[in-house]
């Protein structure tokens, strides 16, 4: 095991290299020179004073090391725009509300969709069975934008009196629960999909007509064999499930009035803030980065034979 981890570790290195060549080389392809915009346009000498300090007088290879050095030690650099802030600030005031944000969503599309997924499944073609997913299936569509203006309109307008749970604003626990439950219902529905599917599949193996034909109890069944299984496809959708929940937080924020890291990488992107730009890009892609090692190593605990595999 310690050997599979070792592998999987060592393969992200290049991985986290490719992403940060990839983020530089487009940020260079943008026209223009942010330093040059209406509003605050430099003179001449200040503008060769400015590109000796950010290197940009340097070959584009010497820039992408000094870039590389500077990711791996932490320092992304000033904001072009905020001139006395710079790109650590910005990620350290609101990338933690995104985060929070996203991992009460995933603990709430786990929560909900998983049990979901198992009573379907174990409810085949029954009512409860039907009713479960006739639920699941039509909350798939619908995306969190619409999701967030219905809970808005009944929580705001038609509960206003009776409800403890504000629409607006990022603070106690009860400003978490509807933006969590928004942003957190599409990855619920699919949890509840894929574990039913999985689960309806598992039941079918050999190996369970043994376990059932050997006297196990119903339950240790479903517990020791059934749901350990049926959980792998559920645990390798998490990674990018819980990305695209930090990443991808951008509307539910905007909607609710979070101040998180989605909503200020859209605004860097339109203020031409590039190195905000390319720091929130390459932090968010670690984020995945690591999430997708950290399913990749309990793939390889749930499942023994994938440690085996030459990768």
């Amino acid at each position: 095991m310690l050997k599979f981890i070792i592998r999987r570790v060592a393969w992200t290195i290049p991985v986290i290299l490719l992403v940060i060549f990839m983020t530089f080389l487009m940020m260079r392809q943008i026209k223009g020179n942010p330093f040059q915009v209406t509003e605050r346009a430099v003179n001449e000498a200040t503008q060769r004073t400015l590109d000796r300090k950010f290197h940009l007088d340097q070959p584009w290879y010497i820039q992408y090391a000094y870039y590389v050095k500077g990711v791996f030690t932490a320092n992304l650099g000033p904001s072009l725009v905020q001139r006395d802030r710079d790109v650590n600030d910005v990620i350290k005031d609101h990338f933690p509300v995104s985060l929070k944000l996203g991992g009460l969503a995933m603990l709430w599309a786990v929560l909900v969709g998983i049990p979901l997924g198992i009573i379907a499944a174990l409810k085949q073609n029954t009512k409860l069975d039907y009713a479960v997913m006739a639920v699941v299936n039509a909350g798939y569509a619908l995306p969190n934008f619409l999701i967030a203006t219905v809970l808005i309109y009944l929580f705001a307008v038609k509960w206003r009196e009776h409800t403890p749970f504000p629409t607006n604003g990022w603070g106690g626990w009860e400003t978490w629960v509807l933006p969590a439950a928004a942003l957190g219902h599409a990855p619920m529905t699919f949890f509840a999909r894929i574990v039913r599917g999985s689960m309806l599949e598992t039941l079918q193996q050999d190996y369970i007509r043994t376990a059932k034909a050997k006297g196990l109890r119903w339950r240790r069944v479903v517990g020791l064999h059934v749901l350990r299984n049926s959980l792998i496809p559920a645990v390798t959708a998490a990674a990018p499930l819980l990305g695209f929940l930090i990443t991808g937080s951008f509307i539910v924020e905007f909607v609710f009035g979070i101040p998180g890291i989605g909503r200020y990488f859209v605004n860097s992107v339109t203020a031409r803030d590039y190195s905000v730009t390319m720091g929130i890009t390459i932090l968010l892609s670690m984020i995945i980065i690591f999430a997708n090692l950290l399913v990749d190593i309990l793939y390889g605990y749930l499942d023994p034979r994938t440690r085996d595999v030459r990768t």
